[in-house]
Formats: structure tokens, sequence, C-alpha cells
């Protein structure tokens, strides 16, 4: 008879430890995001965060003003390629020198 009160007093003690378990994750601290409950709340009631132009899947475009876009942006602000004294490739000159 002992026998089966150590089981029940050991099944009933681990039924009670379950439910101390969840009172050890209560924490009388703050959280990072404790102070955003406004900005959470605002977000929660607004219809439609969104912009309504991105719902929109046809990007209107030209290829060749994209290349003239993206060659305008490289040369800068004068619009001309910068004027470099420098050549590639093998010269007699280097060969020379080593």
């Amino acid at each position: 008879m002992s026998r089966n009160k150590l089981l029940f007093v050991l099944l009933g003690s681990s039924l009670l430890a379950g439910c101390a378990a969840d009172y050890l994750h209560n924490y009388d601290t703050m959280t990072l995001a404790s102070g955003d409950t406004q900005k959470a709340n605002e977000l929660l009631q607004t219809v439609d965060p969104y912009n309504p132009a991105s719902n929109n899947t046809k990007i209107e475009g030209d290829g060749a003003r994209s290349v003239a876009v993206v060659q305008k942006y490289r040369l800068g602000p004068g619009g001309s390629a910068p004027a470099t004294s420098m050549t590639v490739g093998p010269s007699s000159e280097t060969s020379a020198a080593k």
C-alpha cells in the first residue's frame, strides 16, 4: 500500500509542478516594445496601409531611355567622358624599362 501512496504523491506533485511552471514565465519587468501599443492599435485599425499605386503591376518604361539615364549618371554632371592620357596595352617604353 505504501507503493501506491508513493505513486499517488509523485503523480500529484508532477501535476502541480506543471501548473507552477507557467507562473514562472511572468516577470515584473517591462519589455522593449511596451511603449508601442498606441502605434500597434493605430495600424490594426488602418483600412489599407499601402499606397494605392502599389497594386499597379504594369510598370511603364523605355529601355533606350533607361540606358541614356544610366550613361548620363556614369558620365557625371559635365556630360562628357573624363579625358585621360592613360593608354591600355603593352608599350615599348614599359618593356624597355624593365
